[in-house]
């Protein structure tokens, strides 16, 4: 792929000195704003790795830490690095890639660091974290997307920026996080507990309102997201902050409660061998046992890891799974 980078000149913005100096923050974002092009599902990750949009944070968005990648390897055929997932879109990926590409075009920052550079050097691995912003509208509710890959590796081109992607055409805001992969559940939650601090400690610039906000997670992020709902924040090394208004867990196993669950929805496919939904099942029970506010979907023909389920009876959950945030929000 040819990446076409266009630098805007002043004259071309029709911005004047004196809007300059009216205005010298968004001046000079608009001056030194550059145009780059689209990914295609026939780019290669190579083509991704070295797009100028990405600069920065390249690698974490795919979605393994301890592996060089194919260089060659298709767009189309990006559902190969993801073992534990299925019905993988490459037109819905690149689709949620290329929303970060226009959003950098217009000169929005998608990428923040929620660590900081002391604890990076005090612990390599956290090199391997971030939040990805997927804007909606200013002051609405915000969602944190954590999604799965058997804690092996975060498969956000797949089940977080596609996610985010659809809650944001809903008008609200989205975070997707990646964690620290081949850490286990504990470190990965605890980059999850230390994300929501930073996104709270900084609501104000990012202009996301933090009350009613909801966890998202599929497979392993699930239980990430459970956790973080079932014991707050704190119990993962982060500040207290207050529960999430809902969460949303994608097909997983997690079996661990709390007395005060917060509105829980749950779907799982009807085919998945990893977290059958006997097991899911289980948890719905148990959560409407103890009071909870629970939505349950099956799926009928779908497996392990279907992430927003185009072409899928699966497909438009993410649709009814905000209803559902949005109504404990009312």
């Amino acid at each position: 792929m040819t990446f076409v980078v266009i630098t805007l000149l002043a004259a071309e913005l029709n911005v004047s000195s004196s809007s300059a100096a009216s205005d010298p923050n968004g001046a000079e974002q608009k001056m030194n704003k550059t145009i780059t092009s689209h990914l295609g599902i026939d780019d290669t990750i190579g083509a991704l790795l070295k797009h100028p949009a990405f600069a920065g944070f390249r690698r974490l968005i795919l979605p393994w830490d301890d592996r060089r990648y194919d260089e060659a390897l298709r767009l189309r055929d990006i559902g190969s690095l993801l073992p534990y997932h299925s019905h993988v879109d490459p037109a819905v990926v690149v689709a949620s890639l290329n929303r970060m590409v226009d959003d950098v075009n217009g000169g929005r920052t998608v990428f923040y660091d929620f660590h900081t550079a002391e604890e990076k050097r005090a612990d390599a691995s956290l090199e391997n974290t971030g939040l990805f912003f997927f804007r909606g509208k200013p002051g609405a509710p915000l969602a944190v997307i954590a999604p799965g890959g058997g804690f092996a590796y975060v498969a956000s081109v797949h089940e977080g920026f596609p996610y985010a992607v659809e809650i944001n055409e809903q008008g609200y805001n989205a975070f997707v996080l990646k964690y620290r992969a081949g850490a286990g559940g504990t470190a990965a939650t605890e980059d999850l507990a230390a994300a929501l601090a930073w996104i709270f400690s900084h609501a104000d610039s990012l202009r996301v309102s933090t009350v009613h906000y909801s966890l998202w997670g599929s497979s392993a992020g699930a239980r990430m997201a459970a956790a973080i709902g079932s014991h707050g924040t704190a119990r993962f090394g982060a500040t207290s902050l207050p529960r999430p208004s809902a969460v949303v867990m994608a097909y997983t196993g997690h079996s661990d409660l709390s007395s005060n669950e917060p509105p829980t929805f749950v779907v799982v496919g009807e085919d998945d061998g990893i977290a059958p939904p006997a097991i899911m099942e289980r948890r719905v029970a148990a959560l409407r046992r103890a009071g909870t506010e629970v939505r349950y979907r099956k799926y009928r023909d779908v497996g392990h890891g279907f992430g927003v389920g185009g072409g899928t009876s699966a497909e438009g959950w993410i649709t009814d799974a905000v209803r559902f945030w949005a109504a404990q929000i009312k």
